[in-house]
C-alpha cells in the first residue's frame, strides 16, 4: 500500500521550475533562489525522531515529500555491475552476533540487530588474480541480456519535457572494488596485484561505458553522477599515483561520452578528505563535490575559491546542526556569499543522524530558507 504523505512545510517560492533552477546554478548563472535538497537520513533517524514516527515517514523519499524539497532524480543506480549477486546466506550465530555471506560474497560479522555501522569483514571471494579471472567470467558478462536497461518505462516516466533535473549514473571506479575486496584486500592486492586491480578498474569503466552507449541520446539528462567512497579522514584509501595514473584514464573515458551529450556537471559521491585527488577529478571531468564531509574538510568556502569551476553539493557541517541554534547560524551565514556565486547547493553533509534534534533539524530548514531562498 502506498504511503500518503503530508507535507510539514510548504515548497519554497520560485519563479523558476526545479529543472531551470538547478541547471543555472551548477553553471554558475543568475537563479531565482538556491535549489532546495538533501542528501537524507541515517536509517536510526527514521526510528528515532518522533516527527517521522507520528508521520509515517519511513524513508528518504517519503521525508523529501515532507519536507517539500525540490524535485530531483537519479537514474542508472540499479544498473548491475555485479551480475548474478551472490544469494545472502547466514553460516553462523552465536554470541549476539551473525556471520554472512553477504550479496558481494564477503564473509561478513554482524550484531544480531545488523545496527552496527561498521561490520567486521573476514574474508572475500577474490584473494589471487585466478580467483578475479573466474569471477569476473561468471559474474561481469557486458554483454549480459539482464543489463539491458527498459528505456521505453524509463522514457514514460521521465518525459523530455519534465520540469526536474536528472542525473545518469557513471558508477564507481576503486569503491565497488573496495567492496569487493575489503578495505584491507584492496590495498594488499594495489602493490602485490597490481596487474588485477587495473583489470577490475577497466572492468568498471567498460560496464559504465556500455550502460552509456545504451541511454545516452535516448534520455535528456542534466548531469552525471557516480558513488566511490574511497576516503577516509585522513585521506584517500589508496595513493594520488594510483588515480593519476589507473583511475584518470577511465574517467576521461566516460567524461568524452559525457561532453558528446551536453553533459558537463558530474559529481561523484566520495565520503572523507579528497583533498589530495581534487586536481585528478577535475582534469579528468568529475567537478562536483558531494556530500562533502565538513568534518575532515576545510570550509567550503576555501576550495571554491581555491579551484575554479569547481562545484559543491553537501558541505553544511552536521555537527553545528546537533550542536544548536547558535552553532548553525553561524555556519549557514557563513555559507550565504558562496551560494549566491552559484556552483554550491548547500545541504547536510552524509545525511542527517538522530543525535540532531528535530527540533534543531527544522529550525535548520527554517533559516536555509530565509537565508538562501525567497521566504
Amino acid at each position: 500500500m502506498e504511503n500518503t504523505i503530508t507535507p510539514v512545510r510548504k515548497p519554497w517560492i520560485g519563479t523558476m521550475n526545479a529543472r531551470e533552477r538547478f541547471n543555472r546554478q551548477m553553471h554558475f548563472q543568475s537563479v531565482d533562489r538556491c535549489f532546495n535538497m538533501e542528501d537524507g537520513y541515517w536509517k536510526e533517524t527514521f526510528n528515532q525522531w518522533d516527527i517521522f514516527l507520528e508521520n509515517n515517514i519511513k524513508g528518504n523519499g517519503d521525508a523529501d515529500v515532507f519536507f517539500a524539497f525540490d524535485p530531483i532524480a537519479f537514474y542508472g543506480e540499479e544498473t548491475k555491475w555485479m551480475y548474478p549477486l551472490f544469494e545472502e546466506e547466514v553460516l553462523e550465530k552465536k554470541d549476539g552476533t551473525q556471520i554472512i555471506r553477504n550479496e558481494n560474497g564477503i564473509i561478513v560479522e554482524f550484531a544480531d540487530n545488523r545496527r552496527i555501522n561498521m561490520p567486521r569483514f573476514i574474508s572475500s571471494p577474490i584473494t589471487t588474480p585466478e580467483d578475479w579471472d573466474r569471477l569476473k567470467k561468471e559474474r561481469f558478462d557486458p554483454d549480459d541480456p539482464a543489463r539491458v536497461p527498459y528505456l521505453e518505462d524509463i522514457k514514460r516516466d521521465n518525459p523530455p519535457g519534465r520540469d526536474y533535473p536528472m542525473g545518469v549514473y557513471c558508477g564507481s571506479m576503486v569503491g565497488k572494488i573496495r567492496d569487493l575486496l575489503t578495505f584491507e584486500g584492496i590495498c594488499y592486492a594495489s602493490v602485490i596485484y597490481p596487474e588485477m586491480i587495473e583489470d577490475m578498474v577497466e572492468t568498471c569503466c567498460i560496464l559504465v561505458e556500455r550502460f552509456l552507449d545504451r541511454v545516452l541520446g535516448e534520455i535528456d539528462f542534466d548531469f552525471a553522477y557516480g558513488w566511490e567512497d574511497m576516503c577516509y579522514k585522513s585521506g584517500p584509501i589508496l595513493s594520488p599515483a594510483f588515480f593519476r595514473d589507473i583511475v584518470a584514464p577511465r574517467y576521461k573515458r566516460i567524461n568524452e561520452k559525457l561532453k558528446k551529450h551536453g553533459i558537463d556537471v558530474w559529481f561523484t559521491d566520495c565520503d572523507g578528505d579528497v583533498r589530495l585527488l581534487l586536481p585528478v577529478f577535475l582534469e579528468s571531468g568529475i567537478n562536483c563535490m558531494f556530500p562533502y564531509e565538513a568534518v575532515c574538510m576545510p570550509h567550503p568556502g576555501h576550495l571554491l575559491e581555491q579551484y575554479e569551476g569547481l562545484r559543491i553539493m553537501g558541505g553544511v557541517d552536521k555537527m553545528k546542526l546537533k550542536a544548536g541554534p547558535e552553532a548553525t547560524r553561524e555556519y549557514l551565514e557563513s555559507l550565504v556569499p558562496y551560494v549566491e556565486k552559484g556552483g554550491f547547493i548547500p545541504f547536510c553533509d552524509h545525511r542527517c543522524p538522530p543525535d540532531v534534534s528535530p527540533h534543531n533539524y527544522l529550525y535548520y530548514l527554517d533559516l536555509k530558507e530565509m537565508l538562501f531562498g525567497m521566504g
